[in-house]
């Protein structure tokens, strides 16, 4: 909603110091197309969408679905792919490539927690969006108890800044969680995300490695949201993908689900609040 407000013919205030002004990055606002060829983007979206319906499926597994489709494509490339849509299986390993700094990693704090109240506990976590030629990110905030996305945010990179702009959008305009959990991520492990989250004093907990459910309910969020609306609707460009978001996230938080007993969130989140 807040790029409605930048003007790009304010000859007083640049593109930059209009973004600054309105926490939002530059690259809400402008989309640089991506250095990969069509045949790769292709690629990615087709790893995307197969990684929604099989968490478990590695550089191999994902060779082999594409050689069923008449796609066939080295280990590295594959692996190469995978990891620039950031996209990584969900097993037990000895180590995880996308991990951060390790004495920045937090237990896991929601197993078997009684989830009753809005702001109780918050998931955040970051996925890869295809367009019509590139892609971005989409970085995400649910609240667990009411399923309400409270904020979001697209960046063409995976940085730790636009991690960091949704979350402080997210507390301004609902409060702060008691707890927020996110994956192991570089972009939750290491010293900004750490730091801020300490100095407002909510609570870290981060998933076990190779446990699928830990951050279920963002999860699911993502196989809603691109079957509903991203697949079906691929931008040409950054600003028409932000729109297209913002409509539907409003639709989201203002329709009546089922896994919460058909309550709107919007309705479920301020009754609890």
């Amino acid at each position: 909603m807040k790029l409605a407000f930048i003007n790009k013919n304010n000859n007083k205030l640049s593109i930059r110091e209009q973004c600054n002004l309105l926490e939002i990055t530059r690259s809400s606002f402008y989309y640089k197309p991506v250095g990969e060829k069509p045949e790769n983007l292709e690629i990615m979206k087709i790893l995307d969408a197969h990684i929604l319906e099989e968490p478990t499926a590695g550089v191999l597994t994902m060779q082999s679905m594409l050689l069923e489709k008449d796609i066939a494509v080295g280990y590295e490339r594959v692996r190469r792919l995978m990891r620039k849509a950031n996209i990584y299986p969900i097993y037990p390993k000895k180590h995880l490539s996308h991990l951060g700094d390790r004495k920045y990693i937090h237990p896991y704090l929601i197993r078997n927690l009684d989830i009753n109240r809005s702001n109780q506990v918050w998931e955040i976590d970051i996925t890869y969006v295809p367009m019509q030629s590139g892609f971005m990110y989409l970085t995400a905030i649910i609240d667990v108890y009411s399923r309400m996305i409270v904020a979001w945010g697209l960046s063409n990179t995976l940085s730790k800044s636009s991690v960091m702009l949704v979350v402080k959008q997210a507390i301004k305009d609902y409060g702060k969680p008691e707890i927020l959990n996110s994956d192991q991520g570089s972009q939750f492990t290491c010293k900004e995300y750490i730091s801020y989250l300490k100095q407002e004093h909510i609570r870290i907990s981060m998933d076990g490695k190779g446990r699928a459910l830990d951050n279920i309910y963002i999860e699911r969020f993502w196989r809603t949201i691109k079957y509903q609306h991203i697949y079906l609707n691929p931008a040409d460009d950054g600003i028409s993908l932000y729109k297209g978001i913002m409509k539907w996230m409003i639709k989201y938080n203002n329709k009546a689900h089922q896994g919460i007993g058909r309550i709107k969130p919007v309705e479920k989140y301020h009754n609890a609040a």
